[in-house]
């Protein structure tokens, strides 16, 4: 029996001078069904921050499919770093990530390895290359979900949240139309900002496009700023001056609303009383600035300085003494106008006597004679033919001839004796009536 034991003993002794310092125990045997690595595996390193209960031997997988296992796992500084091995036909990005994962919810840890989620691939993950830690994560444990579970179940306030539904009963009770129709509105209002994203959109556009310019000109706004501190140090130096000024212009204001309030009358009486002068100047309009340019050389005109040429003038003078022209020039668009019309109309109401004045001269005689036949205050009748009676070669008279008279003449020989009619009659008898234009020619 001791040739067997003695067998046994150098076979071991030989399996360990092959193995040499690479032997570690069992850790160091290869586990039956481990994953295929194919005849050139890759090895790479990762970074974790953290690797849980993960231990070598574990599997590396890519899309739940099994393409290598964990080597080695070290503390490298302050995080782990895990060494895997890797089939040589399975191609990975350059930027791949990975992932500490759990095969289930009391499962065994694996190594996740995946494209990048955020960026696109580059180049292809080879022997000795690095995953960082920024490029690596771990999954939630169970133990970290029971325990947030415990820390909200026991000091989360879940035990006030029969108090909040008591509460929120109490204010809904009876309320139901109304908390219905509040939230159609707010229904409503976040429909019509949905409809309105556009524009809203826009706004925060235009703001920040305000906010970069803004910052663009910090420094000027800054400048502007510090200027501005002298300015307010001196109005905080004036404030009381300021705040006297501010009391009396209130002061002021209220004064004239109660003067503006008093007069508003009398103000729309002399605006209304002004609107006939402006009438009028607007209906003067060129005559208006023609007139002033006469008022310095008044009663010239401008064109006074042509008179005097040398040793001669020229001067020629048109005066309108016209009494209707001269009241609309010097009255018109005055209450005086108005008052020369009233004149005018009055002297229309009054209506002159019908006088006849005689249309010959005192004294003498017309033409044909008097009418009536006669002479004025001779009482002698006229002859057919409109001569005198007893008239000397006169026609008419009896015969033809020249009758004497004994009755004495008051006018020279030669002189017509028609004339006495023009003199009050010298006889004491009464007279006879005077007619026609004798009368009116004749003392009465």
């Amino acid at each position: 029996m001791n040739r067997p034991f003695a067998l046994i003993a150098a076979a071991v002794a030989g399996l360990t001078a092959v193995a040499g310092c690479s032997f570690r125990g069992a850790e160091s045997l290869p586990l039956p069904g481990g994953p295929n690595l194919g005849g050139h595996p890759y090895e790479v390193s990762i970074d974790f921050a953290n690797v849980l209960d993960l231990v070598p031997h574990s599997v590396v997988k890519v899309n739940d499919v099994s393409i290598g296992e964990v080597t080695g796992i070290r503390l490298d500084g302050w995080h782990a770093r895990v060494t895997c091995k890797v089939r040589g036909d399975v191609a990975l990005p350059d930027n791949a990530i990975a992932t500490v994962s759990q095969t289930s919810l009391l499962g065994e840890k694996f190594v996740a390895l995946a494209r990048p989620a955020q960026e696109p691939a580059e180049g292809r993950l080879a022997q000795g290359d690095l995953i960082p830690l920024s490029r690596t994560s771990r999954s939630t444990e169970v133990e970290e979900v029971l325990s947030a579970l415990s820390a909200l179940l026991n000091g989360g306030g879940i035990e006030q949240i029969s108090t909040i539904t008591h509460e929120l009963n109490a204010a809904l009770d009876g309320r139901t139309d109304t908390i219905r129709d509040v939230l159609h509105r707010v229904d409503t209002f976040v429909g019509t900002l949905d409809r309105h994203k556009d524009s809203i959109n826009q706004a925060i556009a235009g703001i920040d496009r305000l906010t970069a310019k803004l910052a663009d000109e910090k420094q000027t706004i800054a400048k502007t700023l510090d200027g501005a501190g002298p300015a307010i140090k001196i109005l905080n130096q004036n404030r009381a001056d300021l705040t006297k000024m501010l009391v009396s212009l209130s002061k002021f204001g209220d004064t004239a609303t109660r003067v503006i309030n008093a007069s508003r009358d009398d103000l729309l009486a002399n605006l209304r009383a002004l609107q006939p002068i402006l009438a009028n100047l607007n209906r003067a309009g060129a005559d208006l600035p023609n007139g002033f340019e006469n008022l310095i050389t008044f009663p010239f005109p401008s064109t006074a300085n042509n008179l005097l040429r040398g040793d001669f003038a020229n001067l020629h003078i048109s005066l309108d003494l016209d009494l209707g022209d001269l009241e609309h020039n010097l009255l018109g668009g005055t209450a005086l106008e108005g008052l020369a019309k009233q004149q005018e109309a009055m002297r229309d109401l009054i209506q002159p006597p019908n006088l006849t004045l005689p249309q010959t001269p005192p004294g003498v005689l017309p033409p044909a004679g008097l009418p009536g036949g006669g002479l004025p205050g001779g009482g002698l009748p006229s002859a057919p033919g409109g001569g005198l009676p007893g008239g000397d070669g006169q026609p008419g008279a009896p015969g033809g001839g020249q009758q004497p008279s004994n009755q004495p003449t008051d006018q020279p020989s030669g002189r017509p004796s028609g004339i006495r009619g023009l003199l009050p009659p010298l006889s004491s008898g009464p007279a006879g009536p005077l007619t026609g234009d004798a009368a009116t020619g004749g003392h009465t």
